[in-house]
């Protein structure tokens, strides 16, 4: 992604809305004791079209936001969201994922990292914090929901980050172009 105003903006009114929404309309909806969380899809969302260090700094932002407008401890969601953001980035620049269909693993495993790092960092932050098996229930029910969500999250971050992405790791006509052996001299046909 090219380091523009346009493009800070753009990642900035995806984090805004998720936030917003996810306090707003999703964060007190209860669906079999799960919620959706989509801070942690758009953070998937972004890193997975920008790659690593965009997603990481998506990742601390939406967390500062997000602990700013809950009140909660600081720094807990800062942290766990810049892991995902990390991790789901590293996963496009590693894998280089094309398939339409990519937004169901990644939103969902973005989702069962973003939940049980926060449980457990939550648990050490906490002295009086309770363990029960229900917490694994409600994780479970979460990931279900968020990867249903994950195609239409996907789906609109990359339309509003399209215009600021150098390469669109989804285009299917730039694939089709690309010749066979494209990457760097010393590493063509190391596929792992």
């Amino acid at each position: 992604m090219s380091a523009t105003p346009g493009a800070f903006l753009r990642v900035g009114a995806i984090i805004i809305a998720a936030v917003i929404l996810q306090l707003s309309g999703l964060g007190p909806m209860r669906i079999f004791g799960g919620h959706p969380d989509l801070v942690a899809l758009a953070v998937a969302a972004v890193a997975i079209y920008a790659g690593s260090v965009t997603g990481a700094a998506t990742g601390f932002a939406a967390g500062f936001v997000l602990d700013l407008a809950v009140g909660a401890t600081m720094g807990v969601s800062s942290l766990v969201l810049t892991a995902v953001g990390y991790a789901v980035g590293r996963y496009r620049e590693a894998r280089d994922p094309a398939h339409g269909l990519m937004a169901i693993p990644v939103g969902a495993a973005a989702t069962v990292g973003f939940l049980a790092a926060f449980a457990s960092v939550s648990f050490m932050l906490d002295i009086g914090a309770s363990v029960s098996p229900l917490v694994l229930r409600d994780m479970l029910v979460t990931t279900l929901l968020n990867t249903l969500l994950a195609i239409p999250v996907f789906a609109l971050c990359r339309r509003v980050l399209r215009p600021v992405l150098l390469v669109d790791p989804f285009d299917r006509r730039r694939r089709r172009k690309a010749p066979i052996d494209s990457g760097p001299l010393g590493l063509r046909g190391l596929e792992v």
